[in-house]
Order: C-alpha cells, then sequence, then structure tokens
C-alpha cells in the first residue's frame, strides 16, 4: 500500500525527494488519482500532525471524521467535496478543487453537515423506487423528483436527505472539477450534445475571466448554502 513519491500529484503537497515512498490511498470512493490519503492530509497538507506515527495515532483513535462518520484507516480516500472534522481542535474543512488540484479549505461548523454530490447515474429498483449514484460513491433512494444525470443535489449530512436539487442548465451556477480549467466558477452559457459518435458532450461556462469550453462530465452544478 506505498506509491513512489514522484509518482504523487502536486496537491499532496509532498517532498519527492524526502523519502521514495509514500502511503497509497485505498481503494474507495474516489479515485486513486482523485483523492488524497487521510494520513497526508493531516500531515503534510493540514500539517496537524509532524509525523506518520502522530497522524496514525489520531485517526486509529477514531479522531477524524470524513462526512460525519469516523474514520480509522490512515490510508482512506479523502476526495472532492468530502467533509473532514477533528473534533480535538474544533476544526472542520471541506475540499474542493483550484488549478493545481484538490484544495482544503476551512468552514464553520454549521456548514459541515452538507455536501454537494454530482448524480452519476440513475436507476430504476424493484418496487418502483430510482436510485442515484453520486460522484463519491454513495446511493440514495428516492420516490419521485426529476433527478437526471448531471444533475447536483445538496444533502444532509448524516442523513442523505436532499435539501436542494441543482439542474444542469442554462444559468446555473457550475464549477469545473477536473481537467485544463479546473476550479474556475461561473454560470452556463451554452450546452452543446454531441452530433457524431465521436464528439464530446460540452459546455460553455460564463466566468469573470470570460467564456469556458469544456466536457460536460468535468461540471459540476450547484452552490453551497
Amino acid at each position: 500500500m506505498h506509491l513512489k513519491r514522484y509518482s504523487i500529484p502536486k496537491y499532496w503537497r509532498m517532498e519527492k525527494k524526502a523519502n521514495k515512498y509514500v502511503v497509497s490511498p485505498r481503494p474507495g470512493p474516489h479515485g486513486k488519482s482523485e483523492c488524497i490519503p487521510l494520513l497526508v492530509v493531516l500531515r503534510d497538507v493540514l500539517k496537524i500532525c509532524s509525523n506518520a506515527k502522530k497522524a496514525d495515532s489520531l485517526i486509529k483513535k477514531g479522531g477524524i471524521f470524513i462526512d460525519k462518520k469516523a474514520r480509522k484507516d490512515p490510508n482512506y480516500p479523502v476526495g472532492f467535496m468530502d467533509v473532514i472534522e477533528i473534533p480535538d481542535i474544533h476544526a472542520q474543512y471541506r475540499v474542493t478543487v483550484n488549478k493545481r488540484g484538490l484544495l482544503l479549505v476551512g468552514i464553520k461548523h454549521e456548514e459541515a453537515d452538507r455536501k454537494l454530490c454530482r448524480i452519476q447515474a440513475k436507476r430504476k429498483l424493484r418496487g418502483g423506487a430510482t436510485q442515484l449514484s453520486l460522484h463519491d460513491g454513495r446511493n440514495i433512494s428516492i420516490d419521485k423528483g426529476d433527478y437526471k444525470p448531471n444533475d447536483s443535489v445538496l444533502i444532509e449530512l448524516p442523513s442523505q436527505k436532499i435539501i436542494q436539487h441543482y439542474k444542469f442548465e442554462k444559468n446555473s451556477p457550475a464549477l469545473i472539477m477536473s481537467g485544463r480549467n479546473t476550479g474556475a466558477n461561473g454560470k452556463i452559457k451554452e450546452i452543446f450534445d454531441r452530433k457524431t459518435l465521436l464528439g464530446m458532450n460540452r459546455v460553455l461556462l460564463q466566468t469573470k475571466e470570460g467564456d469556458i469550453e469544456t466536457v460536460k462530465e468535468y461540471v459540476l452544478v450547484g452552490e453551497m448554502k
């Protein structure tokens, strides 16, 4: 469960020549290239712990919560929009993105019980209910609602109650969460559906810096409230 340091993303904020290996994220709700191991978050990103031994101890005693659940695995993958809480120091963080990749920002205590999730897929279940599969690996069953893939839902943690539904449509607030323009935000100006098998679904985003065109799958609609 280790990686060679030269292969890690820049947003891990680690010295690549200090040691040869670093802990590898365990398979979980986020892809290996789209997350940071929890131990690295505490030691290198937030610098709450001075070394791996102290970070490992804090994690294994249940002192770190991700989305309101204690995580005791130092290799646990922390990814986009996850909420990290450290009760011992009364600190809360949300994982977002900027042009360099994943970024942790401090949030208020009352903001830690909400999370914005992108709908990746939707399917019917036995009995007539509908299941939404979200970007962080969780599934939510709903009885009704005009939810579609690429839409977003603001959910309450840990109940997973849907607070707000954001449709993927023109004028919706949006954030580019991957690709060359990661971190850019604004409003959806146009949506272009592919016309050929080799084409791509694209989105034109209106930002303060000008219009940006990106792949549809890279866009998260909605905003935190």
